[in-house]
């Protein structure tokens, strides 16, 4: 286990305030106003609502991550795959659980942008020179917003990244400040601590199960804890949480009083609900939504208050962005997502940048402002996805605590609570179903679709496969090496294997090089990358099998280590030189005398569908998806760092399940019949 994990450094707590919670923290910034929506401000309603807050945030943020999942760490590493990784040779179905988080967790990405940035820019309007600011206006700066934010992922956030910790001590003190100055407001607020007001909201008040719904939004973030467990450590995590989460409560205290004492017996209501005929003519003395987030500030304080708002906003996204990013990257790497573009803008440990997902998310984002207009629309569709993805994490978490040897009785324990609550939350969120829930499970489902027919799709080809033993053919390959009667192909060829048995190659790589036109080399490199359930170990060990004849190279990367082949393969080579272990002058008369060093041509096998499969029509269809879905993604040469090197790419077929009964009737003509 990494000894950073633990240390609590100040640095470490600056870092994680600003990396981290982001997301969670700019909560208050519309829970109150989606729990208050259409309904009549009354002490059930606010001390229930603030109730159910706190024990949301101490049962499912503070217990199931800060406490319990925190301690499955990855050598220092967290988040949904992290975990995955350490409980996959548990059983073979829990990827699906893996894969519905991962694609959960994106599509929160898209959404979770537009509502904190559109939240805080909607309080323009309760600046008095900017009141009653047209929602075109606001929709416009948004996307201002977003295009800056995103257009500015290509460039690295190392240095802005420094910016985010003051930045968002400054929104945290801000918000317990503004809770403070209001509690005494009204202080029967206190009574919220009681669990007891939140069961009897959620069972006394008409439909009030359903507000679990609005509450959930306040711990949205909570999965960003764990996935950022590697920037920060555990320690800074846990001591910085009791900051935030003491803010966090004091500012909806303060909310909550200020509702109470200032507009108890009103009813907000956003625009689209006031437009609506049955509630008008339901709730006559209906009032447009007023953001209590907003009403605790003083009015001089109003329009520095927004520009706080704006940047920790800006930060939240930030996070969701740089996390959608790492989340792709581990997925590429364990063979559950094509191969993309990766590009790397500094050196800085995890900073990297997805060109695809930064447009992807970007389309996302601004297809969501666009559709849904205002945060309290969005806020509708929010939260459905990532309980998907809570539910996941329990899942794994619970099998984690099965290798650990948890006793049964706390695993059970552990299940009964969390399924339960995170069920409920659940079956809450569907009723946001029809209100624009349907737009964020439609990403995840795309999302996950996609992740299954790439990891289906290979355990089909794996069948396929052919493997031979290496030491067969040895002699065969010496003898085309040392055979001045074919024509050279390259000095030095390099062939990528998937063969994880160093005495084994695929019988692909020896037709491709004996069979037909012969490729001879001087040497022959088979190199072999594995992924390993470790998160960053970078090492290699190499296999003479005949020296400067036939090489074995075998690479041992962890999940989030890029395959950049061309540059570690050079690295091994110079090694090899360097100890004398080979030779690589060319062998050509005239550039030996020269000291020239030979010319290295990798090839790569690229597999397509044969027309000569009989596969079930479920199996069929994947296949076709999948060599679909490769057409648009990155090459295997681009993927593997290699599009700086010599490249051949083979085409061969991939045939999964050969046609078993061909029907094929021979004729005679009538002079063959006579003979």
């Amino acid at each position: 286990m990494s000894k950073h994990v633990n240390r609590v450094t100040a640095a470490g707590l600056v870092i994680a305030l600003g990396i981290i919670y982001g997301d969670i923290g700019t909560s208050p910034l519309y829970v109150f106003s989606e729990i208050i929506n259409g309904k009549q401000i009354s002490d059930l309603l606010i001390i229930g609502g603030l109730s159910c807050i706190i024990w949301t945030l101490t049962l499912q943020t503070t217990i199931k991550y800060v406490i319990l999942t925190l301690k499955a760490d990855n050598k220092g590493e967290g988040g949904i795959f992290s975990l995955y990784t350490l409980v996959r040779r548990q059983k073979k179905w829990l990827v699906i659980p893996a894969m519905i988080g991962g694609a959960a967790l994106l599509a929160d990405g898209m959404i979770t942008p537009p509502i904190t940035v559109t939240a805080a820019v909607e309080g323009l309007d309760n600046i008095p020179l900017l009141h009653g600011i047209e929602l075109r206006t606001i929709i416009i700066i948004v996307l201002g917003i977003l295009a800056v934010l995103f257009f500015m992922q290509q460039f690295g956030t190392n240095s802005i990244g420094k910016m985010f910790g003051p930045i968002m001590i400054i929104w945290f003190s801000m918000l317990a400040i503004l809770g403070i100055m209001h509690i005494n407001d009204d202080w029967q607020i206190l009574k919220a601590f009681n669990p007891y007001y939140a069961i009897k909201l959620l069972t006394q008040y008409p439909k009030g199960f359903l507000l679990l719904g609005a509450v959930f939004l306040c711990t949205t973030g909570a999965e960003a804890l764990y996935s950022d467990l590697g920037h920060c450590g555990r320690g800074n995590i846990r001591y910085s949480w009791i900051f935030v989460k003491t803010c966090l409560i004091l500012n909806y205290l303060g909310q909550g009083s200020y509702l109470l004492h200032a507009h108890s017996g009103k009813i907000f209501a956003t625009k689209e609900l006031l437009n609506n005929a049955n509630f008008k003519a339901l709730h006559p003395s209906a009032i447009e939504m007023s953001n209590p987030f907003f009403g605790l500030m003083p009015d001089w304080f109003v329009t520095p208050g927004i520009i706080i708002a704006t940047a920790a906003a800006i930060i939240a996204s930030q996070a969701l962005i740089s996390g959608s990013f790492t989340l792709i990257s581990e997925a590429i790497r364990l063979n559950l997502w094509p191969r993309m573009k990766i590009n790397y803008p500094s050196e800085a440990k995890g900073q990297l940048f997805v060109p695809g997902i930064n447009s992807l998310l970007f389309v996302g984002c601004s297809g969501i402002v666009l559709y849904f207009q205002t945060s309290s629309a969005m806020g509708a569709a929010y939260g459905l996805a990532i309980t998907l993805c809570m539910l996941a994490t329990t899942i794994l978490f619970a099998n984690f605590m099965i290798t650990k040897r948890v006793k049964a009785g706390l695993i059970y324990l552990f299940l009964a609570v969390f399924l339960t609550i995170e069920i409920s939350f659940l079956i809450a969120n569907l009723d946001k179903f029809p209100h624009g829930g349907y737009v964020t499970l439609i990403v995840g489902g795309a999302l996950f679709v996609i992740m299954y027919i790439w990891y289906r799709a290979r355990k089909i080809k794996n069948r396929y496969v052919e493997f031979v033993r290496l030491d067969e053919y040895i002699p065969k390959l010496e003898e085309l090496s040392n055979d001045i009667t074919v024509p050279k192909y390259a000095t030095h060829l390099v062939y990528l294997t998937s063969a994880n048995n160093p005495k084994e190659i695929e019988h692909k790589i020896i037709y491709s090089i004996l069979s037909g036109k012969p490729k001879r080399a001087d040497i022959y490199w088979f190199v072999h990358v594995d992924t390993l359930d470790d998160p960053y170990t970078s090492e290699y060990s190499v296999e003479h099998i005949i020296p400067n004849d036939i090489i074995r190279v075998e690479f041992r990367l962890g999940f989030r280590q890029q395959p950049r082949l061309n540059l570690m393969f050079k690295k091994v080579v110079e090694d090899l030189v360097a100890n004398r272990e080979v030779n690589v002058t060319s062998r050509y008369e005239s550039q030996q005398r020269n000291n020239m060093v030979g010319d290295f041509q990798f090839v790569v096998m690229e597999k397509f569908l044969s027309q000569d499969n009989e596969l079930p029509f479920f199996e069929r269809l994947i296949m076709k998806l999948y060599f679909w879905v490769k057409e648009i993604s990155l090459s295997e040469e681009k993927g593997f760092g290699l599009e700086q090197s010599y490249v051949q790419v083979e085409k061969f077929p991939l045939i999964v399940a050969p046609v078993s009964k061909l029907k094929l009737k021979r004729i005679y003509t009538e002079e063959e019949e006579d003979f």
